[in-house]
């Protein structure tokens, strides 16, 4: 027998056979095993043979990361727009909402309103009603409700509703001149126009006839000397 050593022999070195498992299922767990990128060098610090060199360089992937930066951020910064924009509809919805509930509550109060009202005016708010009734006053006002319609107001179908026409002295035009029930609004939004008795300019009498200039039409003829 020849003492060279074979060529398995030479491939075990002194640290033993090397063995690269590429096996994709796991015999112990029969799990499919991640591809491996790149192995780990040789006892002599070789590259596996196997691993390609990365074909971009230091500068053009400092270009990517920095493009997938900017496309990132803008991301985001849409993102953040759309939820600025959505937050302010949801805030605006509500806002509407809370004002429409408000105003049916307040439109379905107001014949109590006009109840206080009228017992005040007829002196019959006393006592525990008149506290209550202050109470009701405060409560609406909180609310932002106000009342309208002032004796003496030029008209405004906008805001007024004229059940009746009279008319009346010292007016240059359709004036309130009697409140029949007052109007509420919140805001700007009217809930109810203010019902009222409309006066009318009185017609004025005609001005003085102006006498016909003089003229020598029909005078009588002067004396004439004989």
């Amino acid at each position: 027998m020849s003492d060279r050593p074979t060529s398995e022999e030479q491939q075990e070195g002194p640290q033993g056979p090397i063995v690269r498992d590429r096996r994709r299922i796991d015999p112990e767990t029969f799990e499919v095993r991640e591809p491996q990128s790149a192995a780990a060098p040789g006892p002599g610090g070789a590259a596996d043979p196997d691993v390609e060199p990365d074909p971009v360089g230091p500068d053009e992937r400092v270009d990517q990361l920095q493009t997938a930066l900017a496309e990132r951020t803008a991301d985001l910064q849409r993102l953040q727009a759309e939820y600025v924009n959505y937050k302010r509809r949801v805030d605006r919805d509500r806002d509407l909402a809370r004002k429409v509930a408000l105003e049916g509550f307040v439109r379905d109060f107001l014949p109590v309103l006009d109840d206080v009202r009228s017992a005040r005016e007829h002196g019959e708010l006393t006592g525990a009603f008149k506290a209550v009734g202050d109470q009701v006053d405060r409560i609406t006002t909180k609310h932002g409700l106000q009342s309208f319609g002032t004796k003496g107001d030029p008209f405004d179908p906008h805001i007024h509703d004229a059940l009746m026409q009279v008319p009346a002295e010292g007016v240059d035009g359709p004036t309130c001149v009697e409140i029949l029930q007052p109007g509420y609004r919140i805001g700007e939004r009217v809930l109810r126009p203010a019902r009222v008795a409309v006066g009318e300019p009185m017609e004025g009498s005609t001005g003085p006839v102006s006498e016909p200039e003089e003229s020598g039409v029909g005078t009588p003829a002067a004396d004439v000397e004989q």
